[in-house]
């Protein structure tokens, strides 16, 4: 696949316009050479934003490729009941590959029942991709969620044992995309590496998307730890000197439980979310999830291991 983008300054297109179509195009030039591509799909909004831009890129036709959901067994249950729903919603056919199923099978080391699995999907993934003998996965990564990312590609290419190395990365100049994999290779999508946050926001409300109901504020209880609101439940429990609270809520990103916290908020309707992201400092993985704020190896790391 060596093919020129469409411009983003093209005359008549608004800056969401552009994106959609750059995104449209990487879509279909992926499906267009790979021959058994796969949509990461883990229930958030970036997720949700791709699902439905590859519905509009093969429509009237259903999605030509299966919906994977790497499932770590920690998730919100708002989180998986819209995942249930948008996949039933496109017609599209679901895998869901469980961590749990990892740690059964001794593939990977149970980390404890209440500890952050996020690391341990790298290796369910891989696995999942093995199985399926995919060989192009899309995903809703994004450049400005974290620096490791803003360094990788459009089309990231992975070896032979799924790791990931930045120097070895094939240029895209001109937005021209070289996508022919190699024997035992398989790549990595991301049409969505040039939006940011308030870009998916603000197209989350132009086209009236449906996300889940923790993206909007709510009241539930709640526990600061490391400098988060972390939702008291069944995967995160107050530990000694914690004081559960009720308080109003919204989520930035959706993640494994024990390691995903909400930030205070009143922002209820999409326009109030949109005001409210224009305004912010910090972005939604930085504020909000505890495996990148927190531990000991960073995200380009888990990236080399094969990590979303």
């Amino acid at each position: 696949m060596t093919a020129l983008a469409p411009s983003p300054t093209a005359s008549g297109l608004d800056h969401l316009d552009a994106l959609e179509s750059h995104a449209l195009f990487i879509l279909r030039e992926v499906v267009a050479e790979c021959e058994r591509p796969v949509l990461l799909f883990s229930g958030g909004k970036d997720s949700a934003v791709l699902l439905h831009l590859a519905a509009k890129a093969f429509a009237p036709q259903g999605l030509p490729f299966p919906v994977l959901h790497v499932d770590t067994g920690h998730n919100f249950p708002e989180v998986l009941d819209f995942r249930d729903r948008a996949a039933a919603r496109r017609g599209a056919r679901l895998l869901v590959a469980r961590v749990q199923d990892s740690i059964d099978a001794g593939r990977v080391a149970d980390p404890g029942a209440l500890a952050s699995r996020n690391r341990l999907q790298s290796v369910t993934l891989l696995d999942a991709i093995a199985e399926h003998g995919f060989d192009a996965a899309f995903g809703g990564a994004r450049r400005d969620e974290d620096k490791a990312r803003a360094k990788e590609r459009v089309l990231s290419f992975r070896d032979e044992f799924g790791q990931w190395d930045p120097r070895r990365q094939r240029p895209e100049l001109w937005r021209l995309y070289q996508g022919r994999v190699n024997p035992g290779e398989h790549v990595r999508a991301f049409p969505l590496s040039d939006w940011t946050e308030l870009d998916v926001w603000q197209y989350v409300a132009r086209e009236r998307l449906d996300l889940p109901s923790i993206y909007f504020a709510h009241e539930r209880p709640v526990v600061a730890r490391d400098g988060m609101w972390l939702a008291v439940g069944e995967f995160v429990q107050p530990r000694d000197g914690e004081v559960v609270e009720a308080r109003t809520v919204r989520f930035r990103t959706v993640g494994d439980a024990t390691g995903t916290g909400a930030v205070l908020s009143r922002a209820r309707t999409i326009d109030e979310v949109v005001a409210e992201v224009a305004a912010a400092t910090v972005s939604e993985r930085g504020a909000t999830r505890g495996d990148d704020r927190f531990s000991e190896t960073s995200m380009e790391d888990r990236k080399r291991e094969g990590y979303f």
